[in-house]
């Protein structure tokens, strides 16, 4: 059964809606039509889209599960015409301008707070450093850069030269998407850092998660011969890392099974970085069973239901961009398999524990670093919250666990 702990924010009674779901995986995998449509009928009249937080919540799983039964073709009973019907409660997943995101990212924390909890700390890893060197392997299209611009261009020795590697990681990218290339993207930064009165150079490196960034990495190794001692190197990960196949999906790309996960961090070790920081979601989508998956999404993925009625009104276009997104994230975790679920999360203490195997000791971030998050945060609904857990710094909605930062360096 699901949990019904009294510390989820959902109640009992609103957490056994998901139950008539793992029913309907049971039916569909029994190819049992008549119980299979009964629990469509059921979850459409308990789930409809305009609901409540919950009620929206359930709509999105019931679109997963009816992709996921139609794609796999275990259950014949899901027919076209319910298919049709379950589709036309979906969202479609908005291409954004930057001006767009810019202003859609700064709505709630779930990615600020990365953004103002690394960039304290990259700021001061890179003291005194002449050249700054960041890879951005982050999800937000760099719309975390011209903050880390302006507080670079400030600083009291003088701007650096900031150097940006960007990982493209299309076509598996998962949400938000922008509608523009990242050359124009980075004409426009580059732009940006002028009028700071910083010289910057943006470079595009075409990889995949699927094989740990290697192309990424093989430049950046190359890229380190030539170094004279002058550059601090920074590898920004935002939300990107979980996208790495992990131990369930096997070998994606190699003969024999393989930690790609492990592969790329003790990639990125060998590069001997000044500084990684790693965000991520506080959350375990692992499970190698779709049921495990469907518990574990459903007690994370209520937050951003729940938090969005404190920021966006019914009806608005955003909300409806916002909800898309996160229906894109619960489809891919139960209806995706193999190299296409890339929404693969893994909590705070396994990514710990994994770069800590890597070869890296945690940097605490600093009192200044945990006042930029409080003072970002007070911009925010009061639901919002920040605690410490060991060396790092995680993002609350109601005292539950949402987002973590951690910087780490080489040990």
């Amino acid at each position: 059964m699901l949990s019904t702990s009294t510390k989820s924010a959902p109640q009992t009674a609103q957490r056994v809606r998901a139950l008539p779901a793992c029913a309907f995986l049971i039916a569909a995998a029994a190819n049992d039509a008549t119980l299979t449509q009964q629990i469509l009928w059921v979850l459409n009249n308990i789930a409809p889209p305009d609901g409540d937080s919950n009620q929206r919540l359930t709509a999105a799983f019931l679109c997963a599960l009816v992709a996921r039964a139609s794609r796999t073709g275990a259950c014949k009973a899901v027919t076209a015409a319910v298919a049709a019907a379950v589709e036309s409660a979906a969202l479609h997943v908005h291409r954004f301008t930057a001006v767009e995101l810019a202003s859609f990212v700064d709505l709630t924390p779930w990615h600020r707070f990365g953004y103002t909890a690394a960039n304290a700390a990259i700021l001061e890893a890179v003291e005194g450093f002449p050249v700054v060197h960041v890879v951005e392997l982050g999800t937000t299209h760099c719309m975390q850069i011209p903050t880390l611009i302006d507080m670079l261009a400030s600083r009291s020795e003088g701007p650096p030269i900031l150097r940006l590697t960007v990982a493209d990681v299309a076509p598996s990218a998962p949400p938000p998407a922008l509608d523009m290339s990242y050359d124009e993207l980075g004409a426009k930064l580059i732009n940006f850092a002028r009028s700071r009165n910083m010289s910057m150079d943006f470079r595009v490196v075409t990889t995949s998660p699927a094989d740990a960034f290697t192309s990424l990495v093989d430049q950046l190794r190359v890229q380190q011969l030539v170094l004279d001692g002058t550059e601090a190197l920074v590898v920004n990960c935002h939300m990107l890392l979980h996208t790495v196949p992990d131990e369930t999906a096997g070998s994606v790309s190699l003969a024999q099974p393989v930690s790609l996960r492990t592969m790329l961090l003790k990639s990125l070790r060998t590069l001997d970085p000044n500084l990684v920081v790693v965000v991520e979601e506080d959350a375990d989508f692992t499970a190698g069973d779709v049921v495990g998956r469907l518990r574990a999404a459903f007690n994370f993925l209520w937050i951003p239901y729940d938090a969005v009625d404190t920021f966006l009104p019914k009806g608005s276009e955003q909300r409806r961009w916002y909800e898309a997104e996160i229906g894109w994230k619960v489809e891919n975790v139960l209806a995706q398999e193999g190299v296409d679920r890339v929404e693969r999360q893994e909590d705070r203490a396994r990514w710990d524990q994994r770069m800590r195997s890597a070869g890296f000791r945690a940097v605490a971030f600093g009192e200044e670093a945990a006042g930029e998050v409080k003072a970002m945060l007070n911009e925010h609904a009061a639901g919002w919250g920040m605690k410490r857990e060991d060396d790092d710094l995680v993002l609350t909605w109601k005292g539950h666990n949402v987002v973590f930062a951690s910087a780490w360096a080489p040990s």
